[in-house]
């Protein structure tokens, strides 16, 4: 079995890659004072009996660095849309312009960064623990080969390598959380 034994790695690097891009879309929509198309991604409109995303009912546009814009197609759904966008939770206060609905964006005070930045630090602990999650899952089908037959030192190098890819994995989230904090705390 020694032999024969072949972790996947890539398979590990990918789920571990998966983790650090939902931990980016996450940060996509928390609101750091500037308009951004992404913060409107969690926003889900009840439409023709379903629910659907916002950009599937009507064009999102950053006309401005503080504004943002939905050109929402069908005008019957303008009332549900600007409700939708009013109770996700994003703090915004949508504003009707006929099938325009206008989102200005509000400067940030210091207490609501420092919410924000307490949050982005949360979100990059869900990823660094879904990554060690993924680190647990390799060390696991390695102790199992050493079980069935692989010798020490192979699994010495495999746990080497799936540690070294775990490491590589959670700085680039620190990196990713840095810059977060530091676009929200910029005034």
């Amino acid at each position: 079995m020694s032999e024969d034994f072949n972790l996947d790695i890539d398979d590990l690097e990918r789920r571990m890659n998966g983790a650090l891009n939902s931990l980016k879309k996450e940060f996509a929509s928390l609101r750091t004072g500037r308009a951004s198309a992404s913060m409107l991604e969690t926003v889900f409109v009840e439409a023709y009996g379903i629910s659907t995303p916002i950009n599937q009912v009507g064009t999102v546009n950053i006309p401005d660095p503080r504004m943002i814009t939905v050109n929402v197609w069908d005008k019957s759904l303008v009332q549900v849309v600007e409700k939708a966008i009013r109770e996700s939770g994003i703090g915004i206060n949508p504003q009707i312009n006929g099938t325009i609905i206008m989102l200005p964006i509000p400067e940030l005070n210091e207490e609501r960064r420092r919410e924000l930045s307490k949050l982005a630090g949360q979100y990059a602990e869900g990823a660094r623990v879904a990554m060690r999650n993924v680190r647990r899952d390799g060390m696991d089908q390695i102790k199992k080969a050493k079980s069935e037959g692989l010798s020490e030192d192979d699994q010495k190098l495999w746990e080497t390598e799936v540690q070294e890819i775990t490491d590589s994995s959670i700085s680039a989230v620190d990196m990713t959380l840095s810059t977060k904090q530091t676009e929200i705390m910029q005034v």
